[in-house]
C-alpha cells in the first residue's frame, strides 16, 4: 500500500512561520552588522561551495542543528551558548523557517529567520564571499 502523506512540507513551513520571528532581507543586512547578532547558514556544504556565503555567518548544516544546539550533545557547538540573537537562513527561506522553529522549541532565544533566505540576500546586494573571492 502506498504511503499517504497527510501533512506536507508547505503546511509545516506555514505553521512554523506563524510561530517565529521573521526578518526581511533588508532588516537582516542591517542586523548582521551588530556584534550581538549571529547569522546561521543551514544550507548544505555543496550550496555554500556553489553559491557563496555571507561573511561572518556560522555554518550549521540542517541535519546537525539539534545536536549542535544542545549542550548535552557530544556535538554541541559553544557558539550556541553565546548571548546573541541567532538569525537562520537557507537558500529560499523554507528550511530556515523549520530550523528556527526547532531552535525556538529547544529553548534557544532569541531566534529568527530571513524571509527569502540567501537568494533574497544576494538579490538585495547583501555582501557575499565565494571561494574565489577569498584568494
Amino acid at each position: 500500500m502506498p504511503q499517504k502523506i497527510t501533512l506536507g512540507y508547505k503546511a509545516l513551513v506555514e505553521a512554523a512561520k506563524a510561530q517565529i520571528k521573521e526578518y526581511t532581507v533588508e532588516e537582516a543586512i542591517e542586523l548582521a552588522k551588530r556584534p550581538d547578532v549571529q547569522l546561521v547558514d543551514i544550507r548544505d556544504p555543496r550550496e555554500l561551495a556553489r553559491d557563496g556565503r555571507i561573511p561572518g555567518a556560522f555554518h550549521c548544516p540542517r541535519g546537525m542543528l539539534e545536536f549542535w544546539i544542545d549542550p548535552e550533545s557530544p556535538y554541541y557547538k559553544p557558539i550556541f551558548g553565546e548571548d546573541k540573537t541567532f538569525i537562520f537562513f537557507c537558500a529560499g527561506g523554507m528550511r530556515s523557517a523549520l530550523a528556527t522553529k526547532t531552535a525556538q522549541d529547544m529553548g534557544l532565544k532569541p531566534v529568527a529567520h530571513i524571509i527569502g533566505g540567501f537568494g533574497a540576500w544576494k538579490k538585495a546586494g547583501g555582501p557575499v564571499e565565494t571561494d574565489s573571492s577569498k584568494k
